[in-house]
């Protein structure tokens, strides 16, 4: 290795370094500012105490009122963590979606993942009942997402669509086709339940609890471990499917295995936080921006940057028409829509 090569290399390693610290203390930093904002200002110095004592019972003086505590760790905190969980599923699914079907565009909510997720859902809440306990909507949700993502590969593959943009235009086709779906389980489900359903087609993370938690993490965990150990693999599907076959991946198989992955993900994540679009969108974009094409790095990255937007994306929300809860998915609509515009015009020029 020549000085150059090494000196690129030790720059890139601090690079990684260095985000991966910043990222992580940014985290930190969005958690706590998530839970001390809202209708009920909270002190920092009370966020931390709250939080030090559950974890280390009698590690400091409790010199804050029972109202307060049940604020922090009742209300706000489980509601942050969810933010950040379903941030960092949204983002890590965009990126591999980006990644296996080498298209800028891809998103679980422009792909139609994200419908097919909350039909399932209105269908576990309006007509099936809980017949699994609280497993039931995430399962149907990751069902509804999964065959979503076989319709449109389906289309795309009926309509000989092979570029990027036409399975975009699948996408949202399905998506539309999806809905209508979902929007007839409303209406021939029970008028006095439609309540329910308000939260999936307008997202929101106003219902997290603790107990909620458990399904995101046991997904993602596992299941974003896997996405990232299939770097390599997708690395070299971006580069194309001849050069992958090369390279001894079937490519169809592969790109179908990620698919199922992805919408495991997003399932359990839309199940939990209703349709929340353009996560994945952006953030692979602007880690990639920042830190280059591997998927190595893509793919952490995507879910890290994901959770911080998400939980920003929650507290402008709970602020901004407070003592109110804007649904989130105006947040991040807003934003999205404004950033796929301007990807657009910039792949134009």
């Amino acid at each position: 290795m020549t000085d150059q090569a090494a000196s690129l290399e030790t720059l890139r390693r601090f690079r990684i370094g260095a985000g991966t610290a910043l990222g992580l203390a940014a985290l930190a930093v969005s958690l706590l500012f998530a839970v001390a904002v809202g209708a009920v200002q909270v002190p920092l110095g009370t966020v931390t105490g709250v939080l030090a004592n559950k974890l280390i019972p009698g590690l400091v003086d409790a010199n804050w009122t029972a109202g307060r505590e049940a604020i922090v760790w009742d209300i706000r905190f489980p509601r942050a963590l969810l933010a950040a969980l379903v941030g960092a599923g949204l983002g890590l699914v965009g990126a591999a979606l980006q990644a296996v079907t080498r298209n800028p565009l891809a998103d679980p909510h422009l792909l139609g993942i994200s419908s097919g997720a909350a039909f399932g859902a209105i269908l576990a809440l309006l007509h099936t009942g809980l017949f699994l306990g609280l497993l039931t909507v995430p399962l149907l949700a990751f069902a509804g997402a999964l065959v979503a993502a076989m319709l449109v590969v389906g289309v795309a593959g009926l309509a000989g669509a092979t570029s990027a943009d036409r399975l975009v235009l699948a996408g949202v086709a399905v998506s539309f086709i999806v809905l209508a779906g979902a929007n007839v389980l409303i209406f021939l489900g029970d008028p006095r339940a439609a309540h329910t359903v308000v939260f999936w087609m307008l997202s929101g993370l106003g219902l997290a609890q603790w107990a909620h938690l458990v399904w995101p993490l046991v997904v993602l965990l596992p299941v974003g471990v896997w996405l990232w150990l299939r770097a390599p693999e997708m690395n070299a599907m971006s580069v194309g499917d001849e050069t992958a076959a090369t390279l001894g991946i079937a490519p169809a198989r592969f790109r179908m295995t990620v698919f199922v992955a992805c919408a495991l993900i997003t399932g359990v994540m839309v199940a939990f936080s209703g349709i929340i679009g353009f996560v994945g969108l952006m953030m692979a974009h602007v880690v990639r921006l920042v830190m280059g094409g591997n998927n190595a790095r893509v793919l952490p990255f995507s879910a890290l940057f994901g959770a911080i937007f998400l939980i920003w994306a929650d507290i402008v929300a709970r602020v901004v028409m407070a003592p109110e809860d804007m649904p989130i998915g105006v947040v991040t609509g807003l934003i999205g829509g404004v950033f796929f515009v301007g990807l657009l015009a910039r792949r134009r020029l």
